[in-house]
C-alpha cells in the first residue's frame, strides 16, 4: 500500500463553493484515520479569465445580469449560499465582496506551493475575498497575505511585478480541461477517482477510505458522483 494519498483540488478564489469545499474536505480528513498520510495539492482554475472589474461592480448586480434575473432573485441566491457557508463554519459577506480577476492570486499561490504554503495562502485568499471584502487583485493586498503565510518579501515582489507562474496557472487550467472539469471545486484522489463539487463530508470520507484500500495506481480519473455537487462553472454557481 502506498504511504501517501494525494488529493489534487482545482479551485478559483472567486468561487464561494470552493471555500465551502475546502472546509468539507478538511472535515473529512478529521474523520479519516490515515489523515497524516494525505497530501493536498491546490491547482489553479479561473471561472472567467477575461474578467475585468470596475469600481461599480457588486455581486448582486453581477449575478442578476449574468442570469438575466432581478436583484431580489440574485440577493436570494447569495443569502442561500451564505447559509450554506454557515453550515460549514464560514462567514460570507457578499455585500463587501470586491469582484476581481484572480490571475495574480493564482500566480502567488504557485510561489506558495514551492514552499509548501499553498494551503495556508489559499485559506487567507478565500477569507480575504468572501469574508473580509478585500481586493485579491490588489498587489499590496496580495503582498500582505503572502507575508502573513511566511513568504519572503523579495520573492513576492518578484512574482507580483512580473508574469511569473502565469504559464503554470495555464497548465493547471489545461490539465483540468483534459480530464473534463466543468466546474470547481474539483477533487482528484490519487489520480484515480474524482469528485465534483463541494460534496458532503461523508462523501469525501467514503472516497478517502475507498482510495486508501485500493492502494497505488495510475489511471484517468473516474467521476464517482453522477450528480454534481455544489460548484461554480463558467456559467455560474449552482
Amino acid at each position: 500500500m502506498q504511504n501517501t494519498l494525494k488529493i489534487q483540488i482545482w479551485s478559483d478564489i472567486m468561487c464561494p463553493f470552493c471555500y465551502i469545499g475546502k472546509r468539507r474536505i478538511e472535515g473529512a480528513l478529521q474523520n479519516f484515520e490515515h489523515k497524516d498520510a494525505v497530501q493536498i495539492e491546490w491547482k489553479s482554475f479561473q471561472l472567467d479569465p477575461s474578467f475585468i472589474a470596475s469600481p461599480e461592480d457588486n455581486m448582486v448586480e453581477h449575478l442578476a445580469e449574468k442570469y438575466r434575473q432581478d436583484a431580489d432573485w440574485a440577493q436570494g441566491m447569495l443569502n442561500d449560499m451564505t447559509q450554506n457557508a454557515k453550515n460549514s463554519g464560514l462567514d460570507f459577506h457578499f455585500e463587501k465582496a470586491v469582484m476581481a480577476n484572480s490571475l495574480h492570486a493564482h500566480r502567488l499561490l504557485h510561489l506558495a506551493k514551492k514552499y509548501n504554503l499553498a494551503n495556508d495562502l489559499e485559506e487567507l485568499l478565500f477569507k480575504a475575498y468572501l469574508t473580509d471584502g478585500r481586493n485579491i487583485n490588489d498587489l499590496d493586498t496580495l503582498r500582505a497575505l503572502g507575508l502573513e503565510v511566511g513568504l519572503h518579501a523579495e520573492s513576492i515582489d518578484e512574482v507580483l511585478h512580473s508574469n511569473a507562474y502565469a504559464d503554470e496557472v495555464q497548465q493547471d487550467i489545461n490539465e483540468a480541461q483534459s480530464i473534463g472539469v466543468q466546474g470547481v471545486p474539483f477533487f482528484v484522489f490519487d489520480n484515480k477517482y474524482a469528485v465534483s463539487g463541494a460534496q458532503h463530508v461523508e462523501t469525501f470520507v467514503k472516497t478517502l477510505e475507498k482510495v486508501w484500500e485500493e492502494g497505488k495506481f495510475e489511471a484517468k480519473p473516474t467521476l464517482l458522483n453522477t450528480t454534481d455537487g455544489d460548484s461554480c462553472g463558467i456559467d455560474g454557481c449552482n
